[in-house]
């Protein structure tokens, strides 16, 4: 059994300069950024043909990597990329913005890439097993951990170590996405499948064209999450150049740096990490109904649809919890005054006290609808 890259065409190659590509901006990820959330602090495990590590829009992006194959001599320091499609994926995901070339999903993200496909896009089940659990044992040099795996390969056939080595990086709390497969037919009645896609615990991830509509050679089943841009996509690619490539394998990385954004605002919203399916239920609110059919619907990726009402709930929580250790904390610090400090230096510190007044008064006019 082998894994293997899904067959893409290849349209156009061109020297760009920094924009940002139709399909990312289909996606909504511009609205994140403008609210500062562009994957900071964020790991993401490519497992794929390895990666250009010195392209300009890449080379700040790695933050560390391993070697599964036998190329460059079997040496797990190299994991340099001989054929190109884990540049094109990994560009999509985290093309760094650098005031040249092209943007990601998530520019700010970091990738440890993991090379297990050489350059004919061939690896073995031993090799990804191999890998998978790498991404989920490894420690970056500030203890950092991967957060999410980008999979954009697949074979024909389960099997039950690989399954199980998924299964074993979602109870890490790593969201694991997938492609879907390029063997479909134009049809969305009809089923075809690919593995790990279609494991049900994965994030599988189809394709859309320019007009929304299933991409022909997109996969379609029941167990198909979400799709997302996978025709005609520009990103980074070998020799330092930019390349337009079609495929499933395009659209699931659209999805991993959607997550790597999701991550960091769900974080500034809850102040806490979130678990894999969090993340994923967070996911599928950022997504919108898309009829390609007169009796089919299918979910869209797209940032910029969600509703903001949860998360003012969420926000009005987290402020009265802060209001209330403000209150405690500013009765301890009272009790301090009275039992420790001179007359004159209580009345220094009552005053800086009395200049913090109309910030708590407006906590607890938007807390408690209390008025100043």
């Amino acid at each position: 059994m082998v894994f293997f890259t899904e067959k893409t065409s290849l349209y156009t190659i061109n020297q760009s300069k920094e924009k940002v590509t139709e399909n990312i901006l289909k996606t909504g990820a511009a609205k994140l950024w403008c609210q500062g959330f562009t994957g900071k602090n964020v790991v993401i495990a490519v497992l794929d043909t390895g990666c250009e590590t010195a392209h300009p829009d890449l080379r700040n992006r790695i933050i560390g990597g391993c070697n599964f194959t036998n190329e460059h001599g079997g040496n797990i320091n190299i994991y340099e990329d001989l054929n190109g499609h884990g540049t094109h994926v990994a560009g999509i995901i985290a093309a760094s913005n650098n005031n040249g070339g092209l943007i990601g999903m998530a520019p700010d993200a970091k990738l440890l890439i993991l090379k297990v496909l050489n350059k004919e896009g061939i690896g073995s089940l031993d090799s990804f097993i191999k890998a998978i659990n790498y991404a989920i044992d490894w420690r970056g040099p500030n203890n950092e951990r991967v957060n999410i795996i980008n999979l954009s390969l697949g074979t024909k056939n389960s099997n039950n170590e690989v399954y199980e080595s998924i299964k074993r990086a979602i109870a890490f709390n790593i969201s694991v996405v997938v492609s879907s497969g390029n063997d479909g037919d134009g049809d969305i009645n009809t089923d075809e499948y690919s593995y790990p896609a279609y494991y049900e615990e994965v994030i599988a991830v189809g394709a859309i064209n320019n007009a929304n509509k299933i991409a022909k050679f997109s996969n379609s089943n029941d167990n198909i999450d979400l799709y997302a841009p996978g025709v005609d996509i520009e990103s980074t690619h070998l020799e330092k150049e930019f390349i337009s490539l079609s495929g499933t394998s395009m659209a699931a990385p659209h999805v991993t740096g959607a997550l790597a954004l999701l991550i960091n605002r769900y974080e500034l919203i809850t102040g806490t990490k979130p678990t894999e399916m969090e993340l994923y239920n967070f996911l599928i609110k950022h997504t919108e109904q898309v009829k390609v059919t007169d009796t089919n619907t299918i979910l869209l990726l797209n940032l910029a649809n969600y509703d903001d009402t949860e998360i003012n709930l969420i926000n009005k929580e987290l402020l009265i919890k802060c209001f209330g250790e403000v209150r405690k904390t500013q009765a301890f610090f009272t009790q301090c005054l009275n039992d420790y400090c001179s007359p004159e230096d209580k009345e220094f510190l009552i005053s800086l006290i009395q200049e913090s007044k109309s910030t708590t008064n407006k906590l607890k006019k938007l807390c408690y609808g209390i008025k100043p």
